[in-house]
């Protein structure tokens, strides 16, 4: 595994690292980590993703001024495409946000403009930003899960390594099927700072049958894993698709918030958007 640690890319972030916060508009604190510091181990160019997606975040503390001066609340809705330069620091971004706290605004679409042109430098891709009020925001509405919990499946865990070879079935199926499986079991940690990053996991896929027991060991073996969010993602699509025989993949993670931020990374085998389905623990 690579030792992101020591990019020089990863050097320069505030993250892990004590700040002020500045309550005044500056696009400045924003920061971009490139996303070939994940790829480049996968083997992944821009040019050969296997996938489609894009990086749906949602922010739920963000807060400006009118001309006025009376405070103004919404919910912002972020989607980053997976083809970006960059991935959005997280850190970064919630300073960012914070900073439009006392700064002044004519309107609601004069700060979507600001999002829109300042993220979209940021990631070196076109960020699309859409603002709800804080009591209706129709994606955040808790979804019913449909898809299949794996998490009763009795396996024993003797290692919490990031283990792709877990994956491989001791006796391939030759069962054709299309299922919906989700996990809410998937712990990562972040690369920086080494705090735990929780999820719910879902995975839609055709193909031959894939071994429950022997996915929801795999997706446990991150549990001592150290990536960003967007990473994992893209690292248990490119392994299911190496150690599974799929037809269609989409991987959607949906992490808990962290500094009024969540971040839910989608890749799918299709072009689309991703689904709205919002967990309870979000």
């Amino acid at each position: 595994m690579a030792n992101y640690q020591n990019s020089s890319a990863l050097e320069g972030l505030t993250l892990g690292k004590s700040t002020e916060y500045s309550n005044k508009y500056d696009p400045t604190l924003l920061q971009g980590v490139p996303r070939s510091l994940n790829r480049d181990n996968l083997s992944l160019t821009t040019e050969n993703l296997p996938f489609y997606g894009e990086d749906v975040w949602y922010g739920y503390e963000l807060s400006w001024l009118n001309t006025k001066g009376k405070p103004v609340v919404a919910v912002a809705e972020f989607r980053v495409p997976c083809t970006s330069d960059n991935i959005v620091e997280s850190k970064s971004f919630k300073l960012y946000l914070n900073s439009f706290n006392q700064s002044q605004f004519v309107s609601q679409q004069q700060v979507e403009e600001a999002l829109i042109k300042d993220l979209s430098k940021t990631a070196n891709a076109p960020v699309v930003v859409s603002l709800f009020a804080v009591d209706k925001c129709p994606a955040l509405s808790i979804t019913p899960i449909t898809a299949t919990c794996i998490d009763e499946e009795d396996i024993e865990v003797l290692s919490y390594d990031y283990d792709p070879s877990l994956l491989a079935s001791d006796v391939p199926s030759d069962a054709k099927v299309e299922e919906h499986l989700v996990s809410h079991l998937l712990k990562s940690n972040c690369l920086i700072t080494n705090q735990p990053d929780w999820a719910s996991v879902y995975i839609k896929y055709s193909g031959k049958a894939i071994n429950h027991a022997k996915l929801l060991s795999y997706l446990v073996s991150f549990r001592e894993h150290n990536e960003f969010h967007e990473q994992c993602v893209e690292r248990i699509y490119c392994d299911i698709k190496k150690f599974c025989d799929v037809s269609s993949l989409e991987v959607f993670a949906r992490y808990t918030r962290r500094g009024g931020l969540d971040i839910n990374p989608f890749r799918s085998s299709e072009p689309m958007s991703a689904p709205n389905a919002r967990t309870l623990r979000q």
